[in-house]
């Protein structure tokens, strides 16, 4: 055997191994879409779910299959969440507030019963995500108004109070059902629950600030947005006395994904009465 005969034959086992190895990997990889719905509960809105002040998101990510039980995800989701006074059980203080989700998440899926053994699977997961937000509201005269830089609570201006990060960390967990369409293709469906550690991704928080503080270190369009009741039908003009409460610290945000999702399978799977990758290449048994 000559040296060019020889060294072709090497590349093409070579060839061949990285086949081998991209369709082994191709089989436990996943392309994940989600399609669905963005809820908040704060102290704008008291119930986990609902479907008036719930807006559309959704998201792509990749899936691997470590074994038939567990599989390893990433995740990057855009949405929405607001509220409104108006639809909870503290219309007087007329509040208002949304925002845009920025989500980027790596997390753990444990399925119950596998999929490549069965044709529905329900799972778990949890991870950890990193997410942005920035809640604004709409003033008297429809401007859009962002309200981290107000200070409305005395943020960065009171003694205790900094101003809140609008870039964090939560815990995604949650649970799904999956159905196997065909060997590459499945669907189902996903609650998820993102547990935060701000209380104020709808502005809301603690007691009002002295309206004259306010004014002095955020201006009148901060004392405009802290309070909102004279913009009301008989609501009071009068701004609250310092230390009445307008949210409650007790309880932290929380938002919520439920969605529909497909996951496409990448790679194909060796069947019998078909050739494998190294058979239709023409790979050799034996390199030298």
């Amino acid at each position: 055997m000559n040296l060019e005969r020889r060294t072709r034959k090497i590349f093409l086992a070579c060839f061949c191994l990285s086949i081998s190895f991209t369709t082994a990997l191709g089989q436990n990889l996943h392309v994940n879409l989600y399609g669905g719905l963005f809820n908040y509960q704060g102290d704008l809105q008291v119930k986990q779910f609902t479907f008036s002040q719930s807006h559309f998101g959704g998201g792509a990510g990749l899936s691997y299959d470590i074994n038939n039980h567990f599989s390893i995800r990433g995740i990057a989701l855009l949405g929405k969440v607001s509220a409104d006074d108006k639809y909870g059980r503290n219309k007087v203080r007329n509040l208002s507030f949304a925002s845009k989700i920025y989500e980027a998440q790596l997390g753990v899926e444990y399925y119950i019963t596998p999929l490549n053994e069965h044709a529905l699977s329900p799972y778990l997961f949890f991870g950890i995500a990193a997410y942005h937000f920035s809640p604004y509201a709409y003033d008297s005269s429809g401007a859009k108004i962002y309200l981290s830089p107000l200070g409305t609570e005395g943020e960065g201006f009171v003694s205790g109070k900094n101003e809140y990060k609008r870039s964090q960390v939560a815990i995604p967990f949650g649970a799904g059902l999956k159905f196997s369409v065909t060997e590459k293709l499945n669907i189902g469906i996903e609650m998820g629950f993102r547990k935060l550690f701000t209380d104020y991704l709808d502005d809301v928080s603690g007691t009002y600030v002295d309206e004259s503080l306010l004014l002095i270190n955020r201006g009148a369009k901060a004392v405009e947005m802290a309070y909102r009741g004279g913009e009301l039908t008989g609501g009071s003009p009068d701004y609250p006395v310092a230390g009445t409460q307008r949210g409650s610290a007790k309880n932290k945000d929380w938002y919520y994904f439920s969605s529909l999702t497909l996951s496409f399978g990448i790679g194909t799977k060796g069947t019998s009465g078909k050739k494998s990758r190294r058979q239709q290449f023409g790979c050799p048994v034996n390199v030298l």
